[in-house]
């Protein structure tokens, strides 16, 4: 899951921040995702999310040249999960 207005550490020069997550699974999943789609990515937080999972996000970080292809990427539905306005019968 995704969260807003969480507080944004300055992420190093060059490199965004995508997605934050609460889950370092669904944190990998995405990661994996943007991997196969060729966009090199990393995972800022996910030792100290593994600890004490309720107070730290895991940030999913990529290079600002490819922030609009990543949150593209993001922003699909997952196969198989329902698109608003699509009828599924």
């Amino acid at each position: 899951m995704l969260f807003e207005g969480d507080p944004e550490p300055t992420p190093p020069e060059g490199m965004v921040t995508v997605g934050r997550f609460e889950s370092p699974v669904e944190a990998q999943l995405a990661k994996g995702m943007l991997e196969a789609a060729g966009v090199e990515c990393f995972l800022v937080g996910e030792n100290a999310n593994n600890l004490i999972q309720s107070a730290f996000r895991v940030r999913l970080q990529v290079r600002e040249e490819d922030e609009k292809a990543a949150c593209e990427l993001l922003a699909q539905p997952a196969e198989g999960e329902a698109v608003d306005g699509l009828d599924e019968g």
